[in-house]
């Protein structure tokens, strides 16, 4: 019966890493619920244990993919790659109001380039407090903390090392859990109570995923919204991270 049973899991891979995400996302809703009273989202649960997931996996198999270097679970690879994230990005945006969102205006713009530069300043500068100055690796990590997408698009850009790429991911990854946990608590000060707020606000935080847990636990109507701003945020910081930013910091680090 075991055996029939890891047959298929084998033989429907994809249709397996769905049903795995599905148990966590559910196990970590429950958590969140029943531990944290609603104050920490779901999502952010389910972040952490992937995490934890994918280096449990590396240790196993010594490789690179997590869970996707076994077997029973190769169907995370494809499940977690480019166009299942695209997929889902787009159908986020789909349910946006047309009306609602032109309201944003110029402020959304604005919170559109703030939310790429500011972000890079800070993750720059802590690279250089703990000693980078390479220009190639400054850039990398300063991209990497605008979102994990552009940090390693932008690494692949500019010749980065595989070991400046991994730490611009999980300087992405950090700002999106931390993102997913603080935007429920600090939406009444954020008056995030609106679509024209939650565009403003997807621009400056940028991380789509961060963004939309957060959004998700204050508000979910205003989640299309967020993500949509956060989702054009990614795209803009891919283009400026290996041209304009890069170029800046190559001419003030030399």
């Amino acid at each position: 019966m075991l055996d029939k049973f890891v047959h298929e899991i084998a033989d429907n891979q994809l249709v397996a890493a769905f049903a795995v995400v599905g148990i966590i996302v559910w196990v970590s809703n429950l958590l969140a619920r029943h531990l944290t009273g609603g104050r920490v989202h779901g999502s952010a649960i389910a972040v952490l244990a992937g995490l934890a997931l994918a280096y449990w996996g590396g240790l196993v198999t010594g490789k690179t993919k997590g869970m996707a270097d076994l077997t029973l679970f190769g169907g995370m690879a494809l499940m977690g790659g480019a166009m299942m994230r695209d997929f889902c990005i787009v159908a986020t945006a789909s349910e946006v109001q047309i009306d609602e969102a032109r309201k944003a205006g110029w402020l959304g713009f604005i919170a559109l380039f703030l939310g790429t530069l500011l972000p890079f300043i800070v993750g720059v500068a802590v690279a250089m407090a703990f000693g980078y100055t390479d220009p190639v690796a400054l850039t990398t990590i300063g991209a990497g903390a605008i979102t994990y997408i552009v940090g390693p698009v932008t690494g692949a850009a500019i010749g980065a090392s595989s070991d400046v790429i991994a730490l611009s991911i999980a300087t992405g990854v950090v700002k999106a859990i931390l993102v997913m946990v603080f935007t429920p608590v600090l939406a009444g000060f954020m008056r995030l109570d609106n679509p024209q707020a939650a565009m403003v606000f997807g621009g400056l935080a940028g991380t789509v995923s961060g963004v939309s847990a957060g959004l998700a636990a204050t508000d979910r109507r205003l989640v299309p919204y967020g993500a949509l701003v956060a989702t054009f945020h990614t795209g803009l910081g891919c283009l400026m991270g290996p041209s304009v930013l890069f170029l800046a910091i190559k001419a003030i680090a030399g």
